[in-house]
């Protein structure tokens, strides 16, 4: 049994650690300083990213190693991406407020524009069980909604100034939930209604980044500003909240949760970064592995339930795979 110790609200704690560190493999992406970011598997297994310094969506062939790119067009600043069941890439426009589809057989991208000049940067896309897409935008403050069958794209306007919508999910009722990096607060829309509403965190200070869902309904999310774990009760309204083991310079920052409803978040305060697991039924951190490239900051996160393996790019230009032990 190894012995791990870390800072745990300010005190140093002795925690047993149950298993050995995570394994990581880093792949170094071939376009110096591109920064790689969001990965998504397709059905194939292929690992696709954006290049977000480079304006390019590409993917690796974990198997031999391989990157294929495809270049958008030049100012697209692309900032995520996500993988229908078609084949198409979806891509958020980030710096050209659009959001486009990748044909990876032709190269073509087709461009949707944002409907109000407002919108101007498309943050994170997701996919709704419907197939249907909604997204955050940061800067314009909106939650947005697109239907790729016909191009529509609806706009919520969050009522707090300069909230900065930022991470989403979608919940198994394709209800959407998204951070608001700029406040205290998470977001929500009822899809049959398409009204917005603002949670309120309990501590005005928090800053919620990015957030997942566990299977009993629960809604976490890391706060980047205080260095905590949280979960918000939709049933209850009850907020419950853990220190990281990095404390208040730990800046969690990427999350996910794998098909054990653990939690797993990349604290990019430290460095090197360094990957955490948070489990649940026991409320315990139980898993703490040093990124071997620094990571430099890791913003996202994909749980690849197949392999059982999480995916993420790193500012150290690399993609990341993480395999969970059992």
């Amino acid at each position: 049994m190894r012995v791990a110790s870390y800072l745990f609200g300010g005190l140093l704690v002795m925690a047993a650690a149950l298993w050995p560190p995570v394994e990581i493999t880093e792949w170094e992406v071939p376009w110096p300083d591109t920064r790689p970011r969001d990965p998504y598997v397709d059905r194939d297994g292929r690992v696709w990213f954006v290049g977000q310094r480079g304006d390019y969506a590409a993917y690796l062939d974990p198997a031999t190693g391989e990157f294929t790119r495809f270049d958008l067009p030049e100012g697209t600043g692309p900032h995520n991406l996500i993988v229908d069941e078609s084949g198409f890439v979806w891509i958020a426009g980030n710096r050209d407020a659009y959001i486009g589809r990748l044909d990876p057989r032709t190269g073509e991208v087709k461009r949707y524009p944002m409907p109000d000049p407002a919108a101007r940067d498309p943050h994170t896309l997701v996919f709704a069980p419907d197939g249907t897409i909604w997204f955050t935008v940061q800067g314009g403050n909106f939650v947005g909604h697109f239907n790729p069958a016909d191009g529509s794209i609806r706009l919520l306007q969050v009522p707090t100034p300069r909230a900065r919508p930022y991470g989403i999910i979608v919940d198994p009722s394709g209800r959407p939930w998204a951070t608001a990096f700029g406040t205290n607060k998470l977001l929500t829309v009822d899809p049959a209604t398409m009204k917005l509403e603002e949670i309120p965190l309990p501590r005005a200070e928090a800053r919620p980044r990015r957030l997942a869902r566990t299977s009993d309904g629960a809604i976490w999310y890391v706060d980047y500003a205080g260095g905590y774990l949280g979960r918000y009760d939709p049933a209850s309204g009850n907020v419950q909240e853990w220190p990281t083991p990095g404390g208040e310079g730990a800046r969690p920052y990427g999350m996910a949760v794998d098909d054990r409803d653990r939690l797993w978040f990349v604290e990019t305060g430290p460095d090197p970064n360094r990957l955490v697991g948070f489990d649940p039924k026991t409320a315990e951190f139980f898993s703490i592995t040093e990124i071997p490239s620094g990571g430099g900051a890791v913003r996202h996160m994909f749980f690849h339930a197949p392999t059982r393996t999480l995916w993420f790019g790193t500012d150290a230009n690399t993609i990341a795979r993480a395999r969970l032990p059992e």
